[in-house]
Order: C-alpha cells, then sequence, then structure tokens
C-alpha cells in the first residue's frame, strides 16, 4: 500500500547513523521535495551528500540555519566555535514541499536550555522517525516515540532501516502504537539513476 506523505515533514530518529539523510534524500526525490537541514554538525555535510546521490538542484536545497565545524553535538559544537543557536533563528521555508532533517535524536541538546525536540515542536510538521532495524531498536524507537507524544507532536510513522527484521518491526507497530511505513535498507547504494526507482519501491507512489 503506498503511503500518502503530508506536503511537508520532518524526519528524524532514534539516533545518529540510522539512515535519515537517505530516507530524506528518497523523500526530496519521490515528493519533489526541498530539503532542508537546520543545523548541520561537520563540514561534510549531509545537504552536498544529498545532493550528490540525487541529483537535486541546488535551488532544492534550502540553507542550513546554523553549521558547524565539528562532528559533534550541535551544542557543544556551537560552544567550540563560540555560537549561541537561537530559537528565533529557525524560519520554516514557505516551499510547498519541504522535507527537513534533525540532528541526532530528539534529546540531542542544541543550546543550554532547548532540545532537538523543542525544534521539532516549534516547526510543528508532521514526523517521520526513523530507525535501525536491529537489537535495541524496539527500546530506542519506544523512547523517542514516548516523547513526541509527550509534546504532542504529529507522528507520521516509524521507517526501520537495515537488515529485515519481522520481529522488531511488528513489536515497533505493536507496543508503539505507530504504523511502520517501509523497510528500507541503505546498504542499497543511492544514485540519481535509482533515487526515484527506490522510493516508489519501498513507499509506492505519492497520492
Amino acid at each position: 500500500m503506498a503511503v500518502e506523505f503530508p506536503p511537508r515533514l520532518f524526519v528524524t530518529g532514534t539516533d545518529t547513523g540510522v539512515g535519515k539523510s537517505y530516507v530524506s534524500a528518497l523523500l526530496a526525490v519521490g515528493l519533489a521535495a526541498t530539503y532542508w537541514k537546520p543545523v548541520q554538525s561537520g563540514v561534510e555535510t549531509d545537504a552536498d551528500w544529498l545532493r550528490c546521490v540525487t541529483g537535486l538542484p541546488a535551488e532544492r536545497l534550502w540553507p542550513e540555519s546554523y553549521l558547524l565545524r565539528a562532528p559533534l553535538s550541535p551544542h557543544e559544537a556551537a560552544r567550540r566555535e563560540g555560537v549561541q543557536i537561537s530559537m528565533d533563528s529557525f524560519a520554516l521555508p514557505q516551499c510547498q514541499r519541504l522535507v527537513v532533517e534533525g540532528a541526532g535524536g530528539v534529546m540531542v541538546p542544541l543550546n543550554e536550555k532547548h532540545l532537538m525536540i523543542d525544534l521539532i515542536a516549534e516547526l510543528a510538521l508532521p514526523v517521520l522517525v526513523v530507525a535501525r532495524s536491529e537489537l535495541g531498536t524496539i527500546n530506542h524507537t519506544l523512547l523517542t516515540l514516548q516523547q513526541l507524544r509527550q509534546r504532542d507532536c504529529s507522528i507520521l510513522g516509524v521507517v526501520v532501516n537495515g537488515p529485515a527484521n519481522e520481529a522488531n518491526c511488528r513489536a515497533i507497530a505493536e507496543y508503539g502504537k505507530v504504523r511502520v511505513l517501509a523497510e528500507i535498507d541503505q546498504r542499497v547504494d543511492l544514485a540519481p539513476a535509482n533515487a526515484a526507482a527506490l522510493f516508489e519501491r519501498y513507499f509506492g507512489a505519492n497520492g
């Protein structure tokens, strides 16, 4: 069954390195959306990677609000550069179709007062959670869903990434009371020639 995506959404994860950028790339291509990563830590940016693997034109890559050099948690990378991340700096791009990618998980600090979940709640977009398929994912995913619900965030569903694990997907859906939208495997390389086909494979045509 094809997934019905909203025109604009926020992609978060249960941790760093779970495949948020991979999923965001598929969505940006499949939904003909603009991509925006509000906070980027590390000189090798996700926007640059996404452009290389999808062929997305530069005008569909919205500039980061904060571009930090050190590949660390945003609050620490900002501290080392003498930068203060302010919630007032995040202006939601007025794009008809938009994929926003968070940094790390929902409890990653942005500054001494605010966490990534504060930004998610502030932007008020439906949230897609990316989770690993391997051992440990049930706990991490349920905790992430719990935090989002405590802030009244609208949860679109979960995408499980990695080697097939039917039992973990079933547990996430049952205990998390959430829909598992797709099971993907980012070990399949993305390239401009196959990004659209992979979107169709995992999510079907968007209605």
